[in-house]
């Protein structure tokens, strides 16, 4: 089991920036960032393995890292828009070589927290 919880969420004015953080019980393989706007589906922000991986609506703007000594993993979110608002969960997996843009491919999730982005 992997428990993870998240922190960092808050509101900001466009342009502006927050950083999520998520601790994890344990080291896991996969780390990823999703998001889901109300009336939306979840979606794929970014993701770290071996290497990083974003959704094109976040290119250039966001950053995921993650520090194993500490099991966290971050995600630096830079020039904010209000369509950036949502919540925002963090998901892992204990397994390599997962499609990090699929959330089915995750087996354990925080309990998300809220982004909000005014104009």
């Amino acid at each position: 089991q992997v428990q993870l919880v998240e922190s960092g969420g808050g509101l900001v004015q466009a342009g502006g920036s927050l950083r999520l953080s998520c601790a994890a019980s344990r080291r896991t393989s996969s780390n990823g960032w999703f998001r889901q706007a109300p009336g939306k589906e979840r979606e794929f922000v970014a993701a770290v393995t071996w290497t990083t991986f974003y959704a094109d609506s976040v290119k250039g703007r966001f950053s995921i890292s993650r520090d194993n000594a500490k099991n966290t993993v971050y995600l630096q979110m830079n020039s904010l828009k209000p369509e950036d608002t949502a919540v925002y969960y963090c998901a892992a997996s204990l397994t390599a070589g997962i499609d990090t843009r699929r959330i089915d491919d995750y087996n354990y999730w925080g309990q998300g927290t809220q982004v909000t982005v005014s104009s």
